[in-house]
């Protein structure tokens, strides 16, 4: 399955919101230095689609807010 997801880092809290059209909105505390925003994202999305962390693969998007990830 691809997602198309859109990263809020550095929220008030850590959450996960499906839009309309489909994009997942990933709220996350983590800052975006050295991967750590990547990280708590992958951990997110592993426990929200019950799956483990290594079906979880970045497919587009490493070093910006919009990502294209493969579950």
């Amino acid at each position: 399955m691809i997602i198309k997801v859109r990263v809020i880092p550095r929220a008030r809290q850590n959450k996960i919101t499906v839009d309309a059209d489909g994009t997942v909105r990933v709220h996350t505390v983590s800052a975006p230095a050295d991967g750590q925003a990547n990280e708590a994202v992958v951990k997110m999305l592993a426990k929200y689609y019950d799956v483990p962390k290594t079906s979880i693969k970045i497919i587009r998007g490493q070093t910006c807010r919009d990502k294209v990830i493969e579950i």
